[in-house]
């Protein structure tokens, strides 16, 4: 094997200055709290399309996941990143160039000044090789670099996914609790309407007060004001998710209603251990630890000397004749040498600034990690305890309903007074409002699990 091979051989095998990458060490509990499901398999490997049965709700989120400006922005970063590591690819291979010259001066030798009286005339065609010997592996840092910079971005174009997806549900839901909420205002002012009825028909019998009348008319106006922004709050709502979906403000048609959601009977979170390789989140902080990382080895490797070979090949000659003819080749080889000996403590400098930013980036990537074991043990103690709540919530509702029943008998029989009915009717309205709010949350935890385990698909 000649001399030249066994260099390219080492040039291209050689070792990499600068610290090999080590994912960062993270803490990981066994189980998460709140976590009762002793499963090993998690809510988060579920499809979407899976865990939201409602039609509607799965064309919203496949138009927004086609037409949303997020995502869009988010792939066009993606796609930038592609560019920049296409880019520090280059430096793996010679880079040749030409040019070309025609002139004619006067104490001038081919553009540069030099004492000649004579008129001259210069002719030139060079094509020209350079290639960077990676004897230290800086050129292999840098893609190191840039290739986890483009994960990185193709993880953060899967989080905004998966998050635009978690609002979608989100808002979606909220839309449903309003409309649930509006129906229940109507009603609320229809049995205030009922009971302004029955005292003015007393009334005009002789048997009731103008006070009754009085406050049933109040509650029913009451209960009737709420209408009006319960609408504006609904129209809002919808403009929000057509915005989400990248289209002009309007209604989004809709089906079912907020109790004709299904709940998934089991919400097992899996592993805290599987969720480094699920949530993208993360995954694209160690991309960014794994970038800062090589960054190290970039700049460790300016510390050394760079080694490049040279060609040169063309004609250049003061005569056309000359350049024609073949009299005017012109070619060269050479290697160069090039290193620091003093500048100042600028080497060091940028050595300590890349450590920096590695260190920054490890503690990002751990604060992410820990953050996203907070998220899914929260939503897991909410789900758990919103369940509790909406059945004592429920009861709530319907010894209010009851209550109300009662008062309106008794009060016809002559056995109570107006206050009664009226008390009832005004417990009843933000019991019902109430239960509303924790069905709600209900299906608010679990898109909020199911984004925090980096739920989405694969």
């Amino acid at each position: 094997m000649s001399w030249a091979a066994l260099l390219l051989v080492f040039c291209l095998t050689g070792c990499a200055v600068g610290p090999d990458y080590k994912r960062p060490a993270i803490d990981a509990p066994r189980s998460f709290r709140g976590d009762i499901s002793a499963q090993t398999n998690s809510l988060g490997d579920m499809p979407w399309w899976e865990l939201f049965r409602d039609e509607t709700l799965q064309g919203l989120i496949r138009a927004a996941l086609t037409n949303n400006y997020d995502v869009r922005i988010a792939a066009t970063r993606v796609e930038q990143a592609r560019a920049v590591l296409a880019q520090n690819r280059a430096g793996y291979y010679p880079q040749i160039t030409y040019s070309g010259a025609v002139g004619v001066g006067k104490n001038a030798v081919e553009g540069s000044p030099f004492p000649n009286s004579q008129q001259t005339r210069w002719y030139e065609a060079v094509a020209n090789a350079s290639w960077e010997i990676d004897l230290w592996g800086r050129v292999r840092r840098l893609n190191e670099s840039a290739r986890a910079q483009y994960f990185a971005t193709a993880e953060g174009r899967t989080n905004v996914m998966l998050s635009l997806i978690a609002t979608v549900a989100s808002d979606y839901f909220q839309l449903l609790a309003l409309d649930q909420e509006l129906q229940i205002a109507r009603d609320t002012t229809n049995s205030f309407g009922q009971s302004l009825k029955l005292f003015a028909e007393r009334l005009r019998g002789g048997v009731s007060s103008k006070l009754e009348t009085a406050a049933a008319e109040a509650e029913e106006a009451s209960a009737a004001a709420t209408v009006p922004e319960l609408e504006r709050q609904i129209v809002v709502e919808e403009n929000q998710i057509r915005i989400l979906l990248g289209m002009n403000p309007g209604p989004i048609l809709r089906n079912k209603k907020l109790l004709e959601q299904l709940l998934p009977p089991d919400v097992p979170p899996g592993l805290p251990s599987a969720l480094l390789q699920r949530r993208p989140d993360i995954r694209q902080a160690e991309q960014q630890v794994r970038s800062a990382n090589a960054q190290i080895g970039v700049v460790k490797a300016n510390f050394y000397p760079q080694i490049s070979l040279t060609a040169l090949f063309g004609k250049v000659s003061p005569e056309l004749s000359a350049f024609t003819a073949g009299g005017a080749n012109a070619w060269s080889v050479a290697g160069n040498l090039a290193g620091p000996i003093f500048e100042g403590g600028l080497l060091k400098g940028e050595y300590r600034q890349a450590r920096a930013v590695w260190e920054e980036t490890v503690l990002e990537y751990q604060s992410t990690v820990l953050n996203a074991f907070q998220e899914v043990s929260n939503e897991l103690i909410a789900r758990q305890q919103l369940a509790k709540e909406r059945v004592e919530q429920a009861r709530a509702v319907a010894a209010y309903v009851e209550a109300v029943r009662v008062a309106t008998e008794r009060y016809t029989a002559g056995q109570a007074n107006y206050y009664e009915i009226l008390q009832e009717q005004q417990l009843l309205f933000p019991a019902e409002n109430a239960l509303t709010q924790t069905e709600l949350n209900q299906l608010l935890a679990i898109v909020q699990l199911y984004r925090a385990l980096g739920g989405g698909w694969k």
